[in-house]
């Protein structure tokens, strides 16, 4: 297991289970059609929690260029390991929307909602303003990304009082603060472009969107603020966190 193929596993498992609520929350002759946002944001944050779990003892665990580009930023990955990281989630990313629209195969051809089978693949604006929908995709993603400094890991003294405090591995439940996080952003910012936070996320299975037989465009006009936005909402938190910490 490489950096390499963690971040493909655990980006492909993400966007599978992610990319997939809202699949079976909008797709025609689903179980769960019109089940709503609550149900999407929680199954992403879950969807998160699973990438995480399966990647995060090999690579970290980023499965998101814009966790890879900041923390690179603050020092905390060398950039000698961008690339590797970046061709993973992107792999990954595109991996696990052509899953999701095999799982999915027979809802899609009885779907006529353009629209709606897009946002099965990628994100897209509530209303159309690009300065709006890139400055909510910058805060989103500066949210996550400067909260993702923040999270540290359990500690106990095994010592007397003043040794040094040992960590102590978690396991996979390490990997709940950052499913938390990820939900809270989809519940309090995710209504204006569906929270991209993630380059890959919206770019990969965007051109999955054009490679596969589905129907309607795959609105590349709005495809640059998933991915500018992002970029430019963690190259803030970590230009932050450096200034402040």
């Amino acid at each position: 297991m490489s950096i390499l193929v963690a971040e493909i596993l655990g980006t492909m498992l993400m966007i599978l289970l992610g990319n997939g609520v809202v699949a079976n929350v909008v797709l025609k002759g689903t179980k769960a059609a019109g089940a709503g946002w609550i149900e999407i944001t929680t199954a992403w944050a879950l969807a998160v929690f699973v990438g995480v779990i399966v990647a995060g003892p090999y690579s970290g665990a980023h499965l998101n260029p814009a966790v890879t580009i900041g923390l690179a930023i603050a020092g905390k990955v060398s950039w000698s390991l961008v690339p590797e990281y970046l061709a993973g989630e992107m792999i990954g990313a595109m991996l696990g929307a052509f899953f999701v629209w095999l799982f999915y195969k027979d809802q899609f051809k009885a779907t006529d909602d353009e629209r709606g089978m897009l946002d099965c693949f990628c994100t897209g604006p509530a209303i159309r303003n690009p300065l709006s929908n890139l400055t909510s995709e910058i805060i989103g993603t500066f949210v996550l990304i400067f909260v993702i400094f923040y999270i540290t890991g359990a500690n106990i003294n095994l010592g007397t009082e003043g040794d040094p405090l040992t960590p102590i591995g978690l396991g996979s439940i390490g990997a709940i603060p950052v499913a938390f996080l990820v939900w809270v952003i989809g519940l309090s910012l995710g209504g204006t472009t569906g929270y991209a936070i993630n380059p890959a996320r919206d770019l990969g299975p965007r051109i999955m969107h054009a490679i596969l037989p589905v129907k309607g465009k795959s609105d590349w006009g709005y495809a640059w603020i998933p991915v500018v936005g992002p970029i430019l909402g963690c190259a803030i938190a970590a230009y932050l966190y450096m200034a402040i910490m």
